[in-house]
């Protein structure tokens, strides 16, 4: 059975001698029993009685009695490792932050594995107590009205399966983890008992908000069976390599250890190391990309060499007798989640591994889709099974990039939106568009209110609402170095307003991976709607708006830079409404880096492939009338290009239109064409003067860029022409 205590505070509070609550505290017994009301003088969670506790430095430490905090768990070194949560004395007071500032500090990539060894080494000293939750110290304090995020863990048992990830979805989630004791041998039916109570103890005090069942390997087939018994909670499941297909795995893990002879048993753990996980993906996870290949390899090699000889701790974590009762119990428990998957009706998201020695995780991504109501899957081809251990996930982004994270019944992604992280902007324009930032080094100019261009974002408004109007080049290509430029130089996130088909089914697949439209989410992009819009505004963003959408993105030939717009001034009253500032802007360069080759005339012709056009068209969401014009087409292809020896970018944002006190002027259907045409025409000069001027960049070609950093500057100073 698993203890836990209801009452008003969070139950993984520790109190101060001196700060103790005028009431009784209920301790509850999952697995059924008489409940005990504590005096104010102690308090009991999971089984673990805290009495006197001081606090010092923001961390919890004994008052005698040798507790100690370890890895971010606090510790009783007297009572055997018994789980303490930690938390500061301030939460009671002041429980959570009201927003996240831009590029917070995520501690992505600060932990390896071997911090979770050497956590796990505490935890797993025995107590004889039950299975048990905790909060892990790291996760600091989450944001308002934060969901409840249960892990459920694998084989291990340990729960902290998450610990790369604690700081991070400490900000999104109040995180508790199960804790499953080494010689515990509770069923899986006690242990789907267990976490069903908890489940229905936060939905009973927190109807509203979705509850978030991780469950990683055998943790995923626990959070299935409480998915199917609950149908009416409203549960989002996230699921890392789900043993659901224990059955099908090529490797006989049970017989091969039942043969294993006692003599062999110091090979066990190394076993078990080469199964679970991929160890150079492990001993990266903390190592910087921009680094070097000699420091990195240095970095590998010690991470390594300081992994290795941790690895025994596996025989201690999961001894050869428990890891046999435990694939038992698998075995079971995966039978038990298929018999029940037709009754789930939650959320659900699938992460699978390629390189998984000891699932087949991938074919198994596929039936689950296919088989759950609500799936989406992401695909990691190059990580191993415990692949949340590992180099190049972040949970998370994933969560954030796949429109899984919401505080309410409904999915809001203005209100719901959570600021990139310094890490994820790293990644993002490093890792993930770093090529196209290369090879197009975009210059940037500005119009001052006085009409004077400058190099920079200076003529553009701090404070909002603000609503970019421009151009969209081919494949809109522009908007990643757009959305950089703001981050990196006036600290903004412009929030893009996209096609829905961003969002859609039409964008996912069986073993999709986690792509560039992922990272759109994650870095502000929201559908095309009027709500979305009026919402953006109200809470003064700075929104960018492309008028032409995606028939100016997706052009034919011979309509380079040309606006393909509405004749209905359709975000005018809009900005008026808010008192908006307009800020018009033209970009260039997309005839620098390629040439239109194919367009959808000329796909249209060519067999097969216009079969292929033609369903994606079939399957596009339209988001204008016919009556709109031409812009209302929904030709939706892939155009073929011709690669050039890279040029440049250029935008220059126009002077800023500013409509405050304007709403009644502009309610004149003449007046607010009148402005509509103003802000188009803003957008045409803008692009026919960075046409004629980039012919007086000395740096316009990548081979002159290339010769002056390796003199003179990083990528960023690249000098331009001077406007």
């Amino acid at each position: 059975m698993a203890s836990i205590f209801t009452c008003n505070i969070s139950p993984y509070v520790a109190l101060n001698s001196g700060n103790k609550p005028r009431f009784g505290v209920r301790a509850q017994s999952l697995g059924g029993g008489d409940s005990t009301v504590l005096s104010s003088d102690e308090i009991v969670v999971n089984g673990t009685s805290f009495v006197g506790t001081k606090e010092k430095n923001g961390a919890l430490i004994d008052g005698g009695s040798g507790e100690k905090v370890k890895n971010g768990t606090l510790i009783d070194g007297g009572k055997n490792g018994r789980l303490k949560p930690r938390i500061d004395k301030k939460w009671v007071k002041d429980a959570v932050f009201k927003d996240l500032e831009l590029l917070w500090d995520d501690g992505h990539g600060t932990k390896t594995v071997k911090d979770y060894l050497e956590g796990a080494k505490e935890i797993i000293k025995p107590d004889g107590g039950p299975p048990r939750w905790f909060c892990p110290a790291e996760c600091g304090k989450p944001l308002k009205d934060s969901p409840v995020l249960l892990f459920l863990p694998g084989l291990d048992g340990v729960g902290l399966g998450l610990a790369l990830h604690h700081k991070a979805l400490g900000k999104a989630f109040e995180v508790r983890c199960l804790h499953i004791p080494v010689y515990d041998r509770t069923t899986f039916e006690g242990l789907v008992k267990i976490v069903e109570e908890t489940v229905r103890l936060e939905h009973a005090s927190s109807p509203n908000k979705p509850i978030y069942l991780v469950g990683e390997s055998f943790g995923a087939c626990l959070a299935l069976a409480v998915a199917a018994r609950n149908p009416i909670i409203d549960l989002v499941l996230i699921l890392v390599n789900p043993a659901t297909s224990f059955s099908r795995s090529q490797l006989p893990l049970l017989p091969l250890l039942e043969a294993l002879p006692d003599e062999l048993d110091d090979v066990f753990p190394y076993l078990v190391g080469f199964v679970t996980g991929n160890p150079l993906k492990m001993a990266m996870a903390n190592i910087e990309y921009k680094l070097p290949p000699r420091l990195q390899f240095q970095q590998l090699y010690h991470n390594l060499t300081a992994l290795l000889p941790s690895v025994s701790v596996l025989s201690d974590i999961i001894p050869k007798e428990t890891l046999i009762w435990r694939l038992k119990l698998l075995k079971s428990a995966a039978a038990y989640a298929n018999s029940r998957l037709h009754a789930v009706k939650a959320e659900v998201l699938v992460l699978a591994s390629g390189n998984d020695n000891l699932l087949p995780s991938k074919d198994e991504a596929r039936r689950l889709k296919s088989s759950l109501k609500n799936c989406k899957v992401r695909y990691f081809k190059d990580n191993g099974h415990s692949m949340l251990m590992e180099d190049g996930l972040n949970l998370l982004t994933i969560i954030k990039g796949t429109c899984k994270y919401r505080r309410s019944r409904r999915l809001d992604l203005v209100s719901d939106f959570l600021p990139p992280s310094m890490s994820e902007f790293k990644c993002a324009f490093g890792e993930v568009t770093g090529l196209l930032r290369l090879a197009t080094c975009s210059a940037v100019f500005s119009t001052l209110d006085d009409g004077k261009i400058v190099k920079g974002l200076a003529g553009v408004p701090d404070e909002g609402p603000v609503i970019f109007i421009g151009y969209h080049m081919l494949m809109g290509l522009e908007i990643y170095s757009l959305v950089e430029e703001f981050l990196r130089e006036k600290n903004i996130m412009v929030r893009g307003i996209a096609h829905p088909d961003l969002f859609s089914e039409i964008m996912e697949g069986s073993s999709t991976e986690f792509s560039i439209s992922d990272w759109m989410k994650v870095m502000g992009a929201v559908p095309v709607t009027a709500s979305n819009l009026f919402k953006l505004l109200s809470t003064k963003s700075h929104v960018l708006l492309y008028p032409g959408g995606q028939r100016e993105a997706l052009h034919y030939k011979g309509e380079a830079y040309k606006l393909i717009w509405p004749d209905q001034p359709e975000f005018v009253r809009m900005a008026a409404r808010f008192g908006a500032t307009i800020v018009p802007f033209g970009t260039v360069g997309e005839d620098d880096i390629a040439e239109l080759a194919l367009d959808y005339h000329d796909l249209m012709k060519i067999p097969l492939l216009n079969d292929f056009v033609r369903d994606l068209k079939s399957k596009s969401s339209r988001v204008r009338d016919e009556s709109k014009g031409e812009v209302a087409s929904t030709d939706l292809f892939i155009p073929g290009l011709l690669p050039k020896i890279p040029g440049r970018f250029y935008f220059l944002f126009g002077k800023p239109v500013k409509t405050e006190g304007m709403k009644e002027m502009l309610e004149d259907k003449e007046n607010a064409n009148q402005m509509y045409l103003h802000v188009k025409s803003e957008v045409q000069n803008s692009i026919a003067y960075l046409l004629k001027k980039r012919e007086e960049d000395p740096y316009r070609s990548i081979i002159d860029r290339t010769i002056y950093r390796a003199f003179y500057s990083p990528l960023p100073e690249v000098p331009a022409f001077d406007p």
